[in-house]
């Protein structure tokens, strides 16, 4: 009996932590920081040894040879990026971003929050032709990182909110993959380009013709169709997104946050963060990012190009700005691309990890203080649906 309601104790505690709102951010941050703790450790070499496990897919001649690490960064987080894709979407067809004046804000934040942490950059490596080289690196967020901070607050975040940070943290994605392909890239595929374009007009057709059987679409999560022909018929957008929020909070991102977050600091002291990269990088994803945001949001609200979210003040608003420099893996990856030397390489790391720290700290600690002083709510987007992404929790299979 005593065993009994220990058990059926237990198992209510599971599953009130698994729906809870924060409990995804929670898993999210335990997971990077074990990773950074191991990576760290005298276990470093048994978490090196794990991320470079080769894995290999083949088909008769055609293989892919990549290690793990790549498996995880290419393959699963393209799971997280296809619901990122579907919560935009209905977003943009039924929600706070169905408007031309609500979609411009996150676009107008974003180019603030990539120029202004790369001139700050420059500022501090001018004189370094060579450092000059990765300007960029602190350009970029990371979605997953800052959604899981912002996951940690739970339900008293406004839906709207959220996905300005979604929208935003997307759209300069988007930005760093362009400035990737421009910059820092020496040959792009024209062919391989085609047969894109030649896939996005073949999804076009059939959105066109009212094709609504997710399979079709599986690839792609823009040309899932939202609304559907019948009158009682399930749209599928929104079944494909319920039915993987919970898979993406609690094994997707958690995987994601383990592979990227250990980050080795061996023979690196507190003096070397003063040097021209480390310090760029670290000024202009904590300081760049959320002057950036927040001073071309104040100037669009002013000059009427724009508006704040639904239900959001500037002080959340600046909150969200601050969460906007956590950079890590993109950021990480653009260093990879403009330094080959490990000494760059390091610095790299430094300030990207300090940057991200302290961005992801104040960020959560202004949105915390925001928050308490506004009335909880739970809020839904236009599809009646709650927020999905990571931001909502769900048992898997839900």
């Amino acid at each position: 009996m005593i065993k009994a309601i220990r058990n059926g104790g237990l198992k209510r505690g599971a599953q009130a932590f698994f729906e809870h709102e924060a409990s995804g951010g929670v898993v999210l941050m335990v997971s990077a920081a074990l990773a950074l703790v191991l990576s760290n450790s005298h276990f470093s070499w048994m978490y090196d040894a794990l991320l470079g496990t080769p894995v290999v897919l083949q088909i008769g001649a055609l293989a892919l040879d990549k290690p793990l690490l790549l498996w995880i960064n290419d393959g699963l987080m393209a799971i997280f990026f296809f619901l990122v894709g579907l919560e935009i979407k209905r977003e943009i067809m039924e929600g706070r971003l169905s408007s031309v004046r609500k979609a411009a804000s996150p676009l107008i934040a974003a180019l603030g929050g990539m120029i202004v942490p790369a001139l700050i950059y420059i500022a501090l490596n001018w004189e370094d032709p060579a450092a000059l080289h990765g300007w960029a690196i602190p350009a970029a967020t990371d979605i997953a990182f800052a959604v899981g901070v912002l996951a940690l607050l739970g339900s008293r975040v406004p839906v709207a909110l959220k996905v300005f940070l979604l929208a935003l943290a997307i759209i300069d994605d988007l930005g760093a993959i362009v400035i990737i392909a421009l910059f820092y890239t020496s040959h792009l595929s024209l062919s391989v380009l085609a047969i894109a374009a030649v896939g996005i007009a073949v999804l076009c057709y059939l959105n066109y013709r009212g094709v609504n059987h997710t399979a079709a679409y599986v690839v792609v999560a823009l040309f899932i169709p939202l609304r559907t022909t019948g009158e009682n018929e399930e749209s599928p957008l929104k079944r494909v997104e319920h039915g993987l929020a919970g898979w993406v909070a609690f094994g997707v991102m958690p995987i994601f946050a383990f592979a990227n977050a250990g980050v080795a600091l061996h023979n690196l002291s507190f003096e070397d963060l003063f040097g021209g990269i480390p310090l760029g990088v670290a000024l202009g994803l904590f300081l760049g990012k959320q002057i950036g945001i927040m001073g071309f949001t104040w100037a669009a609200v002013r000059l009427g190009l724009a508006r704040l979210p639904d239900g959001a003040t500037w002080f959340q608003l600046y909150g969200v700005a601050v969460l906007g420099g956590i950079g890590f893996t993109m950021s990480l990856f653009i260093g990879t691309l403009a330094f080959a030397g490990p000494e760059q390489g390091a610095a790299v790391r430094l300030g990207v990890l300090a940057g991200s720290l302290m961005s992801a700290v104040l960020g959560y600690v202004l949105l915390r203080n925001a928050l308490s002083s506004s009335p909880s709510r739970r809020s839904t987007s236009g599809g009646g649906q709650a927020s999905g992404v990571p931001m909502q929790a769900g048992s898997p299979g839900d």
